[in-house]
């Protein structure tokens, strides 16, 4: 099954933002993934990793969930 992972920033206060795109994940793919993990990071990180491949990050891209959502679909019961 599907494991995704939020690396976000603590110093930062990305947290909420963490939680946001945990539970729109979770809303979405239910039991279709392993897990949505929370990991603490730093110097600015908000990251979203699945399998280990990341699919999307904050340096790169607009904050975006419904794009968020986009980048993980391909990756969820593969």
């Amino acid at each position: 099954m599907t494991a995704i992972e939020i690396e976000y920033c603590v110093p930062c206060g990305f947290l909420d933002r963490a939680e946001e795109i945990q539970h729109t994940l979770l809303q979405q793919f239910g039991q279709q993934i392993e897990r949505v993990a929370l990991v603490t990071g730093d110097h600015g990180v908000l990251t979203v990793s699945v399998d280990g491949e990341r699919v999307w990050d904050k340096s790169e891209d607009e904050y975006d969930p419904d794009l968020i959502l986009r980048r993980v679909r391909p990756h969820v019961g593969t």
